[in-house]
Formats: structure tokens, C-alpha cells, sequence
């Protein structure tokens, strides 16, 4: 007998000023951002109602700060969960615009 794994994919949607998280190709879960120069404001992340509470939101989030590393830029947390996930992993703190 095997498990199956769902595959958990993290995508930047620029066109939508968001990352999107899809689980087994089911759009699950998205992290908005507007711009500001070379910093992106997270005002709202969100995650379909049935599939809370499975730890997709940090997922999601962990997901999009990785990319925004990537490309150099810093991040303002004015989502609530966006600001406590940064809080909890202190290895994302440097990231935080000044």
C-alpha cells in the first residue's frame, strides 16, 4: 500500500500581482502584492475555505518570500499572516523593507 502526495506548486502570476499556490494542479490557495519600486506590499493572503487548516497557508507564503529573494527585491507585511509567518522564521526577516 502507498500514500499518495500531493504536489504542492508555488507560482508567480505577475499579470495578477500574485503568487498562486495549486495543489495537484487545483488552484488552492493565492498571496496578492502590489509594487512599489523594488518592493512588494503583501495586503492578503487567502486560501480556499476547504483546504485550511492543512498548512498550505505557509506553503504559499514561504513559496512567494523564496521568489521575492530570488529576485532581489524586499517585502512589507501588511497581511497579518504574511507578518507572522516572517515572525516565526527569522531566516525571512532580511527581507523586510526598512
Amino acid at each position: 500500500m502507498t500514500d499518495a502526495v500531493a504536489k504542492h506548486v508555488v507560482t508567480h502570476n505577475p499579470d495578477a500581482s500574485r503568487y498562486e499556490l495549486r495543489v495537484d494542479g487545483e488552484l488552492v490557495g493565492i498571496a496578492d502584492y502590489t509594487e512599489r519600486g523594488d518592493t512588494l506590499v503583501f495586503p492578503h493572503t487567502e486560501i480556499d475555505r476547504a483546504r485550511r487548516g492543512q498548512g498550505l497557508g505557509a506553503v504559499l507564503v514561504q513559496g512567494a518570500l523564496d521568489d521575492v529573494r530570488c529576485s532581489g527585491r524586499r517585502v512589507v507585511p501588511s497581511c497579518w499572516y504574511v507578518a507572522q509567518f516572517i515572525d516565526e522564521h527569522p531566516a525571512y526577516r532580511d527581507l523586510l523593507a526598512p
